[in-house]
């Protein structure tokens, strides 16, 4: 579930920029029993100091994707064909996120800023929604029966691996079927997530590892092997890989080669019983206090080129912080009391958030779609 950084340029008038490092949440599914004993469980960024993040209204829990606008957590659930909100905070359940799924389970957030489902059942074809729960399309021409992967290559184009059918099918970056990426050499594939080199990486459920294939889906062997009923994969900061041990009731970590270092969370933490997601959210956006009357400050909303002020006379302005839509923070920017103009020429497109943050401790938050 690696993806590339995006490249990130500002065009500024007197003002610095600087990239921070931010810490971390560790967000841990577990999936019981198969049929209770569901959890969502929260670590810090050393797998210490767990919370039990919520139990409600869970039903065989696949997936996390935290919502930054919204300041949620997402969970999607396999039994009850829905994806559910929490309070990003308290964990507190919101209500339903999107309902009627056939089975959802794996999600992700792509790069045209929409929210990819993956289906188990019904017509298995994967669901795109806007980031606030209402479906956008089918996009996918054909299903993926038991779907339960799903990564993208350089060139945008979709892969999403088969569970019961043991195959990794390829769909064109609008949804077109390519055929069977990867057919052979796998017993009960669920996540799978491409490296900077254009290889593919396959957690085998069935098979009790983690597989190698390269750009062209040539099997090239083992990457970890040792780990049982492997599904849910995340990588840190410093390069290492955090991977579900559903067989030993642990997360463990593993360095860029494939090596295991420890188990980052330790066999049955909180009742820990079968892991199958875990997810990185980088703290970036700290608590933002909004100013009583919302105030628009970007022009235009949409585009290429910003002005991060519009017109308005902010002396009480601080700074600038630019995120993606996962949260994590790009870029801080003091402000001198000058224009500040943001060129995303170089930029996905995709929406974006915009702080301005005021030396009262409120904020102005807006969103911004770069759109070329």
């Amino acid at each position: 579930m690696k993806n590339n950084l995006l490249a990130i340029v500002f065009f500024l008038f007197s003002a610095g920029c600087s990239v921070q490092a931010q810490p971390l949440e560790i967000y841990v599914s577990d999936a019981g029993n198969f049929s209770s004993f569901f959890q969502i469980l929260r670590f810090d960024e050393n797998g210490e100091n767990g919370e039990v993040f919520t139990n409600d209204q869970l039903a065989w829990p696949q997936d996390i994707v935290y919502l930054q606008h919204r300041n949620s957590i997402i969970v999607s659930n396999l039994n009850s064909g829905k994806i559910t909100e929490y309070n990003a905070d308290t964990g507190q359940y919101i209500g339903d996120f999107a309902t009627g799924i056939g089975g959802p389970t794996r999600m992700k957030i792509g790069a045209d800023g929409l929210l990819y489902v993956l289906q188990w059942q019904g017509d298995e074809k994967v669901l795109r929604y806007d980031l606030d729960g209402n479906l956008v399309d089918r996009f996918t021409d054909v299903g993926v029966s038991n779907s339960i992967g799903l990564d993208w290559d350089s060139a945008g184009n979709l892969y999403v691996s088969s569970y019961d059918g043991r195959y990794v099918q390829q769909f064109s970056s609008t949804g077109e079927s390519m055929g069977r990426f990867i057919n052979s050499n796998l017993s009960g594939p669920t996540n799978i997530w491409f490296d900077d080199e254009g290889n593919l990486f396959v957690a085998d459920w069935t098979g009790g590892s983690v597989k190698k294939f390269d750009a062209y889906g040539n099997y090239l062997g083992i990457f970890i092997s040792g780990v049982g009923q492997v599904e849910g994969v995340d990588f840190l900061t410093d390069g290492t890989l955090l991977v579900g041990d559903g067989q030993g009731s642990s997360v463990n970590r593993y360095d860029s080669g494939g090596n295991f270092i420890e188990e980052f969370v330790p066999s049955g933490t909180l009742g820990l019983r079968q892991p199958n997601a875990v997810v990185i959210r980088e703290l970036g956006i700290s608590p933002v206090r909004e100013t009583p009357k919302p105030v628009a400050f970007i022009a235009p909303s949409a585009g290429v080129e910003f002005n991060l002020l519009n017109g308005n006379t902010a002396p009480g302005i601080e700074a600038f912080e630019i995120y993606d839509v996962l949260g994590r923070l790009q870029a801080s920017m003091p402000y001198t009391g000058k224009t500040v103009v943001w060129n995303a020429e170089t930029f996905a497109e995709g929406i974006y958030l915009i702080v301005a943050r005021l030396k009262d401790g409120t904020a102005w938050s807006q969103k911004a779609v770069v759109k070329k």
